[in-house]
């Protein structure tokens, strides 16, 4: 399905789920770098329950509507699983966005809403964040050294 396919209360419903979801980030705290790192020096438990209910969330969703629909209503996508398999780049990936969250003690949503908080200073994780994406990019798309055509 293209872009001009789609349900006209897509992009509004986008916009209104990252709304509720900036606002989520921000009512419960959770924008804000020194409630994450509390946490992750085991000084404050609050994380993981806004995780666990996202989650749980989640979870009843991708169960359900699976079961009630055969397409996304919004954009006639069939529901289905996409798996990553666990391999080498995941478990990389995984680890230097670990460190990155543990440093900056913030995740990319939030960090986000932090702005709508009046966290300025994030702006240097933000752009700490794309500047990785990009390098991240261009390691992936040069030629390997056995590439025939590389040379």
């Amino acid at each position: 399905m293209t872009n001009r396919d789609r349900h006209p209360a897509f992009l509004p419903l986008i916009l209104l789920g990252g709304v509720i979801f900036g606002f989520g980030l921000g009512f419960s705290q959770m924008a804000r770098p020194e409630v994450v790192l509390a946490f992750l020096q085991f000084a404050d438990f609050g994380l993981p329950f806004v995780m666990f209910g996202a989650a749980i969330v989640t979870g009843i969703a991708f169960a359900v509507l699976p079961r009630i629909a055969d397409a996304a209503p919004l954009t006639g996508d069939p529901f289905e699983r996409r798996l990553k398999s666990f391999d080498r780049n995941v478990l990389v990936g995984g680890a230097i966005f670990g460190v990155g969250w543990g440093l900056s003690g913030i995740c990319p949503g939030a960090a986000y809403a932090s702005l709508g908080i009046g966290n300025v200073t994030i702006l240097w994780a933000i752009a700490g964040m794309f500047l990785g994406a990009y390098l991240q990019g261009w390691w992936r798309s040069r030629p390997s050294s056995g590439d025939a055509s590389a040379r």
